[in-house]
């Protein structure tokens, strides 16, 4: 069935997802918290991360015009809002940036996508979770051990703690850019292509567990991760998808799949503190 913009249904699901896009993940256990004791601390997410653009090359001629345009307040916000891509400069896209940039560009049929694939997937396949991985895909690859991208995933679709698990991969990034900074090593230059592939890794650790990628699956795969990495074409995400399933399906790819983990001590301690925090707020 085409999907056009005229159809109400297919608008409303489009401006459903935007608020997915927009809206800050809250894991289940902090939202229930919050609706007894209120709303949460806000966190103090400004300057708390500043590490280099995951798409520049800080050995190029581009990358140095990235320096000299993240230095100038007004061409520099431009460019952050043009950007679909990377930031600029010293900046990293967060993940509710990132989450606002995919929305802005998506298309009615692509919204209608991340919709379909959690229908199918249910909670495991959430727009949020698809767009963490290909978030930590994006910005992380190069800052981030492949294992680790795939080993946090593996507790979100445990857990459900999205909110905690985009702390700690900041958190994580952050060290690995001090590290390179100290060591004064460059962040590495990863192919979009690659960093493709590893948020199809993200979403399938995150999603599929160990089931097979159907072919309805495919289709919904491609879409998502053409939407997100615009700058790939779309034959070549075919492709990897379609790799990706045919491995799968001859059993080559579930080793990758870290095996289930209950909830770590570090999200059992900071839902704890976040517990005793609003305790204290509702007795002041």
């Amino acid at each position: 069935m085409s999907v056009t913009s005229t159809s109400s249904t297919s608008s409303s699901l489009h401006s459903n997802l935007k608020s997915f896009f927009l809206s800050k993940p809250i894991s289940p256990s902090r939202l229930f918290l919050r609706q007894i004791y209120g709303r949460r601390r806000q966190s103090n997410s400004a300057g708390v991360l500043s590490v280099k653009a995951y798409m520049e090359n800080p050995n190029s001629l581009s990358g140095f015009a990235n320096k000299v345009i993240g230095s100038l307040p007004v061409v520099g916000l431009i460019a952050r809002i043009l950007s679909d891509e990377g930031g600029v400069g010293s900046d990293i896209i967060d993940f509710a940036e990132f989450r606002r940039r995919v929305g802005k560009k998506c298309t009615i049929m692509e919204s209608k996508a991340f919709y379909e694939f959690q229908e199918r997937k249910g909670k495991a396949g959430e727009p949020l979770y698809v767009l963490l991985c290909c978030w930590l895909a994006a910005v992380g690859a190069g800052l981030l051990k492949s294992e680790e991208i795939l080993e946090g995933v593996a507790r979100l679709r445990i857990s459900n703690d999205i909110e905690f698990e985009e702390e700690t991969f900041l958190a994580m990034m952050n060290e690995a850019r001090e590290k390179r900074e100290k060591l004064k090593v460059a962040v590495p230059n990863i192919p979009m292509e690659v960093r493709v592939e590893k948020a199809l890794d993200a979403i399938y650790v995150c999603s599929f567990g160990r089931d097979p990628i159907e072919e309805d699956d495919e289709k919904l795969l491609v879409i998502m991760l053409s939407a997100v990495f615009a700058s790939v074409r779309e034959t070549e995400i075919q492709r990897i998808v379609k790799e990706k399933a045919i491995r799968i399906a001859e059993g080559k790819d579930i080793a990758i799949v870290p095996e289930p983990q209950p909830l770590s001590k570090e999200a059992i301690l900071a839902q704890m503190k976040d517990l005793q925090f609003l305790q204290e707020k509702t007795e002041t």
